[in-house]
């Protein structure tokens, strides 16, 4: 692996034109086709093997009509004070409101007037209109949003309080000015640990072409694969996380190979082979991870986790390439300042090399110190980090998992305001009313088998109305609306579900019908309980897999186990974290965070997924060096020292750069984005700066050698794959022989 990559990074640096050239065709390329594809038509949601699903497919076979997983809006009067919606004037405004919604869009397929529908609040001050639309939310164009806005604007104009909750609006997120500035501090930070421009410069440049890329890929394919916002979304997050640290990691091991006097194609050939043999281990663990996604059969997060790791193979192709022929043009000036000019100290350099102890002196950084003092002190750095993580953990033993609603809304947005309006004069369960399909082919008398399973479902708790039965054209379908007394997020409806569920095997025996329960709230109570029950075994596979890597690349048993539960202390730790800024409200204003709620159901197994593919980053990046430094014969504790003098830098700044970049997502209007870059942000926090900096180095320094232990049957049936560059240094050593006897 070494060799190979050596011969690809001199490559790369003595073709650096036409390296160059193929990086700059290939992001025009994808630019031109993003341009020139044509917008994607619909992100379809299905959740094959749940009952939700089930429902919604039996319904477009047999009552395409009722466009039952159609958009959906809920347009929300209010009267003013004193005033009734019933009054003359107002019942007006609401007719003639509702009949342009009707007009405004070939789309609409049905606007109910409240008061044929009769969804007017017992008060009289308040009132619904139920629209639907024959396409998906994601298929609407801005103009059918733009013709239900400018409608209910008009509406207003009359003095009635007018406010939009549904799907129907639901648009693409906006992320905020945040995810500039956390590129901003992701540049900072380069440049203070480089000391220069052109090194800091180069890691953002080429992760800002991978980004380009990637994204710029997903919108050309966005029509033919049916992806998402959130898609391109999630690639960039990513992308830009991996792509300036892999790049980080190659230019500091360039920067490193100069200084011990290597000329520029030999320092770009080493760096590549050596710490670019850590990026490529690194990324496919994320790669891994991402694609392991596919395990929870949820199409959505299927494209979301291949998008993304088509992503992370674009970066680490960029540091493997690219960043040695930009490296070929920069040349020396990616050293500091201090090193280059005696303007800017260059006679510290000389000073400092005076003597071997100042020299030796020079190189205790702040890495070195800290290493020194974890390997005295082992033991208590290891209680003190495990009880910290377990601290932070413990809010996970009430995690509450769900997806949010239009109650999770911040309180400016028409959507929230419609949704509190409605709970209101209505009641919570308005706001997520189950919708109950009945199968009756197999009932002798349809009617009388509709009115049973309405009898049924209205006796049981937590009911607060159920609607007459609608049938299709056939009469062998019916639909029953069924409002909730608890809002659509509660436990109580989600019982609720579970209840009108069990009752079916009843109704079958009684008079031959089925029933399912569909609609959007029993559409997320699936969700998650798929998410919850494909937790383990993606944990199982994504872990396994990762660990029999991790094997081949450190050449023991106990370092990869380490690795791996290291990353549970973190993840667990952040997830804990998550509750108690999402679910208690703990620092929830300082994080934008106007509403508190149950926590989006995908975010431990998305979390588990990304974090765990990251946080191998740092573990074979640092840990590398540490097996380097021992296979080059250094003491197990010296070569932790080692390690960490060469690595905890660049780890150190690769994490920061990370948390910026991920914390740059919480400023997005989407409570899902905001979870996400705030869950990884604090997930990586903990685990660079908890386990890899504190904790691993710990564990090693008790361990000692058997931390490097390998049966020896595993070793020889192991490939050598020599992440280490102990193939260059032996064809290093041979070549500078063969030059000795030549001189003799």
């Amino acid at each position: 692996m070494a060799t190979f990559l050596y011969k690809l990074g001199k490559l790369a640096f003595r073709r650096r034109h036409f390296v160059a050239l193929i990086w700059v065709a290939l992001l025009t390329l994808a630019g031109v086709g993003a341009a020139s594809a044509p917008t994607a038509a619909s992100s379809s949601f299905s959740i094959p093997g749940t009952e939700a699903q089930k429902a919604f497919d039996l319904l477009e076979k047999r009552a395409p009509e009722a466009s039952a997983d159609g958009a959906s809006a809920r347009v929300v009067f209010k009267a003013p004070d004193g005033e009734k919606v019933t009054d003359k004037a107002n019942k007006a405004e609401i007719e003639k409101t509702v009949a342009a919604i009707k007009s405004g869009s070939d789309q609409v397929a049905r606007a109910d007037s409240p008061f044929a529908a009769k969804t007017v609040s017992k008060d009289g001050s308040t009132a619904y209109s139920a629209v639907s639309y024959k396409v998906t939310s994601m298929e609407l164009s801005d103009d059918d949003r733009e013709a239900l806005e400018k409608t209910t604007d008009d509406a207003r104009e009359s003095g009635l309080t007018v406010e939009v909750g549904g799907d129907a609006l639901q648009a693409m997120p906006e992320t905020g000015s945040t995810e500039i500035i956390g590129i901003a501090v992701a540049a900072v930070v380069l440049v203070i640990t480089f000391g220069s421009l052109i090194a800091a410069g180069l890691p953002l440049l080429t992760a800002l072409i991978g980004v380009g890329i990637g994204v710029s890929s997903i919108t050309a394919l966005a029509d033919a694969l049916d992806l998402g916002t959130t898609t391109s979304t999630l690639a960039m997050m990513i992308g830009l996380a991996v792509g300036i640290d892999y790049a980080l990691f190659i230019v500091s091991r360039f920067r490193g190979e100069l200084a011990e006097g290597r000329d520029r194609e030999e320092a770009a050939g080493r760096a590549v082979g050596t710490a670019g043999s850590a990026v490529v281990f690194a990324g496919l663990t994320v790669v891994i991870a991402l694609v392991g996604l596919a395990v929870v059969n949820i199409p959505m997060l299927t494209k979301m986790g291949f998008a993304a790791a088509g992503t992370v193979v674009i970066a680490v192709l960029i540091a493997l390439t690219l960043i040695p022929a930009l490296l070929g043009y920069a040349g020396k000036r990616v050293l500091p300042m201090g090193e280059k000019s005696k303007l800017f100290g260059g006679g510290r350099k000389k000073a400092a090399g005076a003597s071997g102890e100042a020299k030796e002196k020079a190189k205790e950084n702040m890495g070195t110190r800290w290493a020194r003092f974890v390997v005295r002190r082992p033991v208590a750095v290891l209680l003190v980090g495990i009880v910290g993580l377990g601290a932070a953990a413990v809010p996970v033993a009430q995690l509450e998992l769900g997806l949010p609603d239009d109650g999770a809304q911040p309180t400016s947005t028409t959507q929230r305001k419609a949704y509190d309006l409605v709970s209101e004069g209505f009641g919570p369960g308005f706001n997520g009313p189950l919708m109950v399909v009945g199968d009756l082919k197999g009932a002798e008398n349809p009617a009388a088998a509709a009115g049973e399973i309405k009898k049924t479902i209205s006796k049981l708790d937590d009911v607060l109305t159920v609607a007459a039965p609608v049938f299709n054209k056939d009469k062998d379908t019916a639909i029953i609306s069924v409002v909730p007394s608890s809002k659509p997020s509660g436990v109580e409806t989600e019982d609720l579900v579970h209840s009108i569920r069990d009752t079916g095997a009843q109704i079958k025996s009684d008079s031959g019908a089925e029933i399912m329960v569909t609609g959007t709230t029993a559409m997320n109570i699936d969700v998650s309980q798929k998410l919850n029950d494909a937790l383990l075994p993606y944990l199982a596979l994504v872990v396994g897999l990762a660990f029999l890597l991790l094997i081949v690349v450190f050449r023991s048993v106990l370092v990869p186990l380490k690795a791996a539960l290291g990353f549970l202390l973190s993840v667990l730790a952040a997830l804990g974290a998550v509750v108690a800024v999402f679910q208690w409200g703990w620092l929830g204003s300082l994080f934008g965070v106007e509403q508190t709620g149950p926590i989006m159901s995908m975010m431990p197994i998305f979390m588990v997924g990304v974090v765990f593919g990251l946080a191998m980053d740092y573990e074979v990046f640092l840990v590398t060096r540490m097996r380097e430094a021992y296979v080059h014969g250094e003491r197990p504790a010296q070569a932790v020292v080692t390690g960490f003098r060469h690595g905890a830098r660049v780890v150190s700044a690769a994490a920061v750069i990370m948390i910026a970049v991920f914390a740059g997502f919480i400023g997005s209007s989407e409570q899902m984005v905001k979870m996400i870059g705030f869950g990884l942000a604090i997930a990586v926090f903990f685990d660079a700066f908890v386990v890899r900096m504190a904790l691993v180095p710990a564990v090693l320094a008790l361990l000692g050698k058997k931390a490097w232990w390998l049966p020896k049957w595993l070793d020889r049936a192991l490939p050598n794959v020599d992440v280490e560059g102990e193939g260059l240094r032996t064809a290093a050593e041979k070549d500078d022989a063969e030059r000795e006897l030549a001189r003799v």
